[in-house]
């Protein structure tokens, strides 16, 4: 029974992982470029912080994937262009609004699609909304937690933020465009700090031997 993080070497990984404030929930942290398959004996929850260098992680391709197949947790968060090493993940750039909140009126176009999934009952979907970069395609079969909308006159055909994937793999995916960590770590970006605060315990939690399909 154990989580584990990788660490991409950067100072926001560094604060993030290494601070006081989350370093006791992690049983194993390990620099990505070490990343090897015996380093992930007994670990059962994988998270792959954003903004990883992808040059890393697709040259650990294998090692990622034999973790999912084996059945265990995978989470990859945003700006690791998981679409070149992940199966199933298609992404696509969008135009990002740095600055949306300054306007009183604006209503960010976030949607949350399964309020009944158990990862919500310990982050509340206002701690996952801030700007985002780009895009997500479920592949057929996955569930699509948050998303935003398609533009009714047609010129963005909206995507998710965030979904989960029992099918692609034997194991159990999540995969975001959301980048706490690299916020959290910056020390900018409230809502990314409080969307760490209710994830890693859950995670925490969900590190068990033996998969618990309970959120589906």
């Amino acid at each position: 029974m154990s989580l584990a993080i990788l660490d991409g070497g950067t100072f926001y990984h560094h604060a993030a992982i290494h601070g006081r404030r989350y370093r006791e929930l992690f049983d194993k942290i390990i620099y990505a470029p070490e990343l090897t398959t015996d380093a992930l004996a007994g670990v059962t929850f994988l998270i792959v912080p954003d903004r990883i260098n992808p040059n890393i992680l697709r040259a650990r391709r294998d090692v990622l994937i034999h973790f999912a197949k084996a059945g265990q947790t995978l989470v990859v968060f945003g700006e690791n262009r998981a679409d070149t090493w992940l199966p199933g993940v298609t992404w696509a750039a969008r135009p990002t609004n740095f600055w949306w909140w300054l306007d009183k009126t604006a209503r960010p176009p976030n949607r949350l699609l399964a309020p009944d999934h158990e990862l919500f009952q310990a982050v509340p979907f206002e701690s996952t909304i801030w700007h985002f970069h780009g895009v997500l395609t479920p592949p057929a079969g996955a569930r699509a937690l948050i998303d935003v909308p398609a533009d009714p006159e047609g010129r963005d055909s909206g995507g998710a933020l965030l979904y989960e994937d029992w099918v692609t793999l034997p194991g159990r995916l999540f995969v975001s465009t959301l980048d706490p960590f690299y916020h959290h770590g910056s020390n900018f970006m409230p809502a990314a700090t409080k969307l760490l605060d209710g994830f890693l315990p859950w995670a925490k939690r969900k590190a068990a031997p033996q998969i618990d399909r309970g959120g589906r």
